[in-house]
């Protein structure tokens, strides 16, 4: 199985591509540089691996929650290169993408990932541990008020970047959280596992059917809640 991945919804650049056993993976911190350097990843990454645009079984996107000028520029790069090309594409949860790196590199059955989704909300995902270290949704991901972080099991892990910028998120949980864990933005690489799991189950779709994970529809959106 030849597969790229592509994730844009956050500060991150990450691109991976998985040739059998093999993964290539390129990860960029560098906000509001997504358009410039996206591109150059991709082809680098395939040159890098010998592989042709063309050769690819499908492309996996980190589909969001996240940012929205990041998501929209990963969408429609992947929507273009698969309608090139004839490929369907998998779209697959960023949060449980963060939740995916967690459980793989730390000892933890258990994990909210939460990310800075600014206007004082935040994008929450809860995951337990599969039986094969994939994370399984615990309920449907949303968006929150920082105040409202639901209460959660006493010691629970938690990773993503709203954590550190809003301390109100701990404040929030009664039970007391867990560590905090060092895992932070989507890795493609991660992106990897979660998309062949969700290849062998037929999870890929036309490009044209892509329906990004916005949570929130509007980006000028005024909260109807008070900070």
């Amino acid at each position: 199985m030849k597969l790229l991945a592509v994730d844009t919804s956050s500060n991150a650049c990450s691109v991976a591509l998985q040739v059998e056993d093999d993964v290539l993976e390129r990860h960029v911190v560098e906000p509001r540089a997504h358009t410039k350097i996206l591109l150059p990843m991709i082809s680098q990454l395939l040159a890098d691996g010998g592989v042709l645009l063309n050769e690819l079984d499908a492309i996996v996107l980190g589909n969001g929650p996240g940012s929205f000028i990041g998501m929209r520029i990963g969408a429609s790069v992947v929507q273009g290169l698969c309608f090139g090309t004839g490929i369907g594409v998998i779209p697959i949860s960023s949060l449980a993408t963060v939740a995916a790196e967690a459980f793989a590199d730390n000892a933890c059955e258990r994990v909210i990932v939460a990310q800075d989704a600014r206007m004082n909300e935040v994008y929450v995902g809860c995951f337990d541990k599969s039986e094969s270290g994939l994370p399984e949704p615990i309920e449907s991901e949303r968006i929150i008020a920082v105040g409202e972080l639901p209460t959660v099991a006493d010691g629970l892990a938690v990773a993503g970047t709203a954590w550190e910028k809003y301390p109100e998120l701990v404040q929030a949980d009664s039970c007391g959280i867990g560590p905090l864990l060092p895992v932070t933005v989507p890795r493609a690489r991660y992106l990897l596992r979660l998309g062949v799991a969700s290849a062998a189950a037929g999870g890929s779709i036309p490009p044209e059917d892509l329906m990004p994970a916005y949570l929130r529809t509007k980006v000028a959106e005024i909260p109807s809640r008070t900070s």
